[in-house]
């Protein structure tokens, strides 16, 4: 979240419209007027809390990327920190939540970013960002477990969550996170033996 923007109880109530809005219906089909209305504000108000638009979407993303960052935070806290392969595992029983409650409509990220087509659109880079977190995570939990390809194997990580998460979406997942689980595990044994 923006530490320069004061989260008054209007602020809150904006961002929380602005994120429904956003999440169900597209950035681009929602207008400031739209939000402020359902938001039970003025435009000023929005535009005193917010700055723009361009301002409360990078904010939504913010929330939204904070927000999965807990939950995964949430489901890593449970495993031992002596328990790399576990804690990857459970990083997609934490997505496997997350699209059950949060993500009906696909990955808010990747939902934005094609929305976002301007390199410069500072959302973009919070949308990144969230994408690199991840890959990092991987690739940290990979090193614990002494990995010398590491890097390269939490990027392919990152692809399986993320090709998970739209099959999802579209309803073309079968056995879902329990089949890539079994897919994660084999890559990393694969990988152990080489």
């Amino acid at each position: 979240m923006d530490e320069n923007i004061k989260m008054t109880p209007a602020a809150i109530r904006i961002l929380e419209t602005a994120s429904n809005l956003f999440y169900w219906k597209g950035i681009h089909a929602i207008g400031v007027e739209t939000i402020a209305s359902e938001a039970g504000v003025t435009k000023k108000t929005l535009y005193d809390r917010f700055g723009s638009k361009d301002q409360l979407i990078v904010s939504y993303l913010k929330s939204r990327d904070d927000q999965w960052k807990t939950h995964v935070s949430t489901y890593l806290s449970r495993i031992s920190d002596h328990q790399p392969l576990e804690k990857i595992l459970t990083i997609f029983d934490a997505l496997e939540n997350w699209l059950e409650t949060h993500n009906q409509r696909g990955c808010a990220f990747v939902n934005a970013l094609a929305e976002l087509p301007e390199e410069s659109h500072p959302g973009r880079e919070v949308i990144i960002e969230e994408k690199r977190w991840l890959k990092q995570l991987f690739t940290s939990l990979l090193n614990e477990l002494g990995l010398n390809n590491a890097d390269e194997m939490g990027e392919r990580l990152l692809v399986l969550h993320e090709g998970i998460t739209v099959t999802y979406s579209m309803n073309l997942s079968s056995n879902g996170v329990a089949s890539v689980k079994e897919t994660v595990k084999l890559i990393i044994n694969t990988s152990k033996e080489n």
